[in-house]
């Protein structure tokens, strides 16, 4: 029994690692401890050749044929003249994105944000779609059910204003007629806004009846984002959302085998593509019947979607489907405000409960402090007064322990051959000096969904990311450049283990004093905010453990 305190705090310490190592491979990210366990995406296409393999795969329609209820002829091919169409790309310029959008097929190919800044080469901003060497990122959209314009068809784009200047909004307008359909893609930007408003008016110029299909999908690699950090795995895939099935997602090495489950048909909801701190979100109009799609196109390229009935069409009708494309940050409040769900992307698992009133006291406290670094202390620093009662019992317990190390290790010495009556001794040494041997970790045990939920928040915020504190920190969702905040969480760590009570086998002890050190060597490569927390807190216990250890010291020596 007197180990088994010392052997809980390492069972804690190395519970909230594996708790987050079972995290990632839950969501399909590579394991740190057992990688081979996690099925992988094949990396094909990270190289020039194999991202011009999946651009020139990312041609093909969605077969709807291999959905159930779609109608057969919407798996009619695209026509043979649409691979070899040259297009021009038109840039459609904010105050906050900056898109390009071929006319080949009205693709919306590369989008830059201008408020945020790149992982991995801070002086460009970041570009979420792209059409490059080494990204495959597209939104595509287009008819199916015959011969109709698709997303490589060749559009016309009508003349008009290309950059947001004085105005509230910006509209690209493209047409393309093909099969005696013409269809008719609107694209309007807005000041301050991520989310773009993509329209399609489709009119049948031909002389007999059609039934068409709207489809809207999302390609992408299944790649990482590029920068993502070292023991920092977080969510890449696809995601649906309907009124009735909720949020679903799923990484992308479950859509290459075959094992994204998911809702099929709705008349509401979204679907999207998630990295960490960005969203991609295509949101058709409500009320409008869809069937929902994902499907691997080529090697490491992956599509999400929905095909939308447009019903039979009399020669001369004209018919209008509306949808919106969010492709910005995953601010909460924002995301909240576009579509019920969506906010549903920043995800905190198992813990959301928990983790979304922290994430509204954290906001609370920055309208006052202004700076995410004082804010991630402050946070911390009320989190500790909260459990300040369960802390100081633990703390007690544990001084207490500390008090009777000599005795304990007396009493092992004793009956060192005789391992009954050293627990007898033992359980009436704990008895007299009025000792719980839990009592020390119970009330840590309490607080860890707490302390986890803390971390999912930090980790999931893109309100901390370029976000500075002072000094050297100019990013808080960066490791440390100097690595300055993991010494001292180091150092912290090293105290603490000091201040605890010395476990009496000396293995034990060992084991202990290099905790710090295997701990340290991940927080070299954590994001500094998350060290920041850690650190604060690891200062706050320190400080009320001293506290209380010289307290329960100064009583028995005046006895």
């Amino acid at each position: 029994m007197d180990i088994k305190r010392t052997v809980l705090w390492v069972v804690f310490s190395v519970s909230l690692l594996f708790l987050w190592d079972q995290w990632q491979r839950h969501n399909g990210q590579p394991s740190l401890f057992f990688p081979s366990a996690n099925p992988t995406v094949p990396a094909a296409a990270t190289g020039p050749a194999g991202a011009a393999a999946s651009a020139s795969a990312s041609t093909s329609v969605p077969q709807a044929s291999a959905i159930a209820g779609a109608p057969a002829a919407s798996a009619s091919a695209v026509p043979a003249t649409a691979a070899d169409a040259k297009g021009e790309v038109i840039t459609i310029t904010t105050d906050v994105v900056k898109a390009d959008i071929d006319t080949v097929g009205g693709e919306l190919k590369r989008l830059e944000l201008l408020k945020h800044k790149d992982t991995v080469d801070p002086t460009k901003n970041l570009v979420l779609f792209d059409s490059s060497a080494t990204r495959t990122y597209l939104a595509e959209t287009g008819l199916i059910g015959g011969p109709f314009p698709n997303h490589k068809s060749p559009f016309t784009a009508l003349p008009g204003v290309r950059t947001l200047d004085n105005g509230n909004q910006v509209q690209l307008v493209l047409e393309s007629t093909e099969g005696g359909v013409k269809l008719t893609k609107t694209y309007t930007f807005k000041r301050g806004d991520y989310s773009i408003d993509v329209k399609h008016t489709v009119t049948n110029d031909s002389g007999a009846p059609v039934s068409p299909s709207l489809y809207l999908q999302l390609v992408r690699d299944g790649n990482a984002p590029e920068g993502e950090q070292r023991f920092v795995h977080t969510f890449t895939g696809a995601s649906v959302y309907t009124e009735a099935s909720k949020f679903q997602k799923f990484p992308f090495d479950k859509i290459e085998g075959g094992k994204a489950e998911h809702a099929t048909k709705a008349d509401d909801g979204w679907f999207a593509v998630i990295q960490h701190y960005f969203v991609s979100a295509f949101i058709p109009q409500d009320k409008a019947p869809r069937e929902i799609f994902t499907k691997k196109i080529a090697t490491n390229l992956y599509a999400v979607g929905n095909i939308l009935p447009l019903g039979t069409m009399a020669p001369g009708a004209s018919v209008t489907m509306d949808a919106r494309l969010y492709s910005g940050p995953e601010v909460q409040a924002d995301l909240e405000a576009i579509t019920p769900g969506l906010e549903l992307v920043k995800d905190y698992g198992w813990l959301t409960i928990i983790a979304k009133p922290i994430f509204w006291l954290m906001t609370q406290i920055h309208k006052v402090l202004g700076n995410w670094g004082w804010t991630i202390i402050a946070l911390t620093v009320l989190i500790k007064l909260a459990f300040f009662p369960l802390s100081a019992a633990s703390y007690r317990s544990m001084a207490k322990m500390k008090l009777v190390t000599p005795k304990m290790t007396s009493i092992r010495e004793r009956f060192k051959s005789e391992p009954q009556k050293m627990n007898q001794a033992m359980m009436e040494l704990y008895k007299t000096e009025k000792i719980n041997p839990l009592g020390g970790c119970l009330p840590i045990v309490v607080q860890i969904p707490v302390f986890i939920s803390l971390y999912w928040v930090l980790l999931a915020s893109v309100e901390i990311r370029n976000a500075p504190w002072l000094g050297w920190i100019h990013d808080l969702a960066a490791p440390d450049p100097f690595y300055i905040l993991p010494v001292v969480m180091a150092i912290s760590m090293f105290i603490q283990t000091k201040l605890n009570p010395t476990p009496p086998d000396p293995m034990q002890a060992k084991v202990m004093m290099f905790m710090p050190l295997i701990f340290s060597v991940m927080f070299f490569f954590f994001p500094s905010g998350l060290v920041l927390y850690w650190v604060t807190n690891n200062v706050l216990s320190i400080a009320q453990q001293w506290v209380i250890t010289r307290k329960m010291g100064a009583g028995p020596a005046k006895a």
